[in-house]
């Protein structure tokens, strides 16, 4: 098939447009990328940039494909309306690189139509979100047919741990040689502990008095109910700092509204941040953090804690999808027995799981010597095996194994 020159990535998220962890990836895998070869990102929005090897161009979805009809299924129809046009548009590369969902089909329909391998990264699966029933009504059941056709058809397949590449064997009929563990990595000179203090008082955090940290999107996934509920039996010498945001759904918006008052009405010191903060301003909450809280019910990775970890900090996790990768129980934090209930991302006790992250909590808290040893060590794990620079290095050589082989 020739030498490779080039490779096109197919993403809904790429900045400014980020929201969650598969956004970070892509963003930082391209730049690592383009170290090595030319690259194209073809995103959702109104992107046109040229960075050198770099090129990014933002696509609109076609509004009147999404008008009249059921609110929810907007959101997979404008994708697919998106992913159309991503497609069509000439393609000068050797293989396409698709990242999530709304993003799959586009690669499929450039594989088939510029005749080109097609590699497609897993940041979390349609079949194991049951709960986006809620967010998209029967469009679920489209989100799930684009990734699973695009999936299927995949020349390689790549899983960012090795719980997610078992999850992509039991959901789909995909050869088991096909599905490659590339884990994310962070950006080692971005994601350093902070001294700077200035975005804790803009945001009325006290930065004198300890504080445990979540950082993600309020999503049934992410678990964060869950914390909110462990609130009462945390330290309550603890500030509580959520920077939780884009609620999934007007109605989890509004669970996450009430509980947060319930807990507050108990204990002073909970600071809800209901917005994505900057990158920088992220950083210090993280570098300030007595202990990182990760309590997510379903993580096929979770690179906040690669990002808690590279900033010095202690991380109290689930031990669920690929967080055990991640975190080394003992060593860079705790990790939470999590059982589930068959089938489900529920918890087989949710009360105490509840209870066991405020233990976990507390512990580390009330413990500054072993608080201070994970974080040397959480960091010198994520230099140790978490650079972007090593996992683009991974996933070129796996783009020249389909394009020359």
């Amino acid at each position: 098939m020739g030498d490779l020159k080039r490779a096109v990535l197919f993403t809904n998220e790429y900045p400014p447009n980020i929201y969650g962890g598969a956004g970070v990836h892509v963003e930082y895998l391209s730049k690592s990328l383009a170290k090595l070869i030319d690259v194209e990102v073809r995103a959702f929005g109104d992107q046109n940039e040229d960075h050198g090897n770099l090129r990014v161009r933002g696509y609109q979805g076609w509004d009147e494909l999404s008008e009249g009809t059921d609110p929810r299924f907007k959101g997979p129809l404008n994708a697919m309306s998106r992913n159309l046009k991503m497609a069509k548009d000439p393609l000068d590369a050797q293989i396409v690189h698709a990242h999530t969902w709304y993003a799959d089909m586009a690669a499929f329909y450039a594989k088939k139509l510029w005749k080109v391998p097609m590699v497609a990264s897993i940041h979390s699966l349609e079949p194991l979100r049951p709960w986006k029933e809620e967010q998209l009504g029967n469009a679920y059941h489209m989100s799930s047919w684009m990734e699973r056709t695009a999936l299927e058809n995949s020349d390689a397949v790549i899983a960012v741990s090795q719980g997610t590449r078992q999850d992509v064997l039991d959901n789909f009929e995909i050869p088991e040689e096909k599905i490659h563990v590339i884990h994310n990595g962070i950006d080692l000179a971005e994601y350093v502990k902070a001294t700077d203090t200035s975005a804790l008082e803009s945001y009325g955090v006290d930065p004198d008095r300890p504080y445990v940290l979540f950082v993600g999107r309020i999503a049934r996934q992410k678990g964060i109910i869950h914390l909110v509920e462990a609130i009462p039996q945390i330290d309550p010498d603890l500030q509580v700092v959520l920077l939780a945001g884009a609620p999934d759904t007007a109605e989890i918006g509004q669970e996450m509204s009430d509980k947060v008052a319930e807990a507050a009405r108990q204990r002073d010191g909970i600071i809800w941040i209901d917005k994505m903060v900057t990158r920088e301003e992220a950083i210090q909450f993280y570098s300030h953090a007595d202990v990182f809280c990760c309590p997510s019910v379903y993580e096929p990775f979770g690179i906040i804690n690669l990002e808690a970890m590279a900033c010095e900090t202690a991380v109290v996790a689930a031990a669920i999808g690929g967080i055990p990768e991640v975190v080394v129980p003992e060593e860079t934090g705790l990790l939470i027995d999590l059982p589930l209930k068959p089938g489900t991302f529920e918890p087989v006790d949710p009360a105490g799981y509840a209870t066991a992250l405020a233990e976990g909590i507390n512990r580390l808290a009330k413990d500054s010597e072993l608080r201070a040893k994970m974080g040397k060590a959480g960091r010198k794990r994520v230099e140790d095996h978490f650079s972007w620079d090593a996992i683009a290095e991974r996933t070129v050589e796996l783009y020249r194994l389909l394009v020359e082989g």
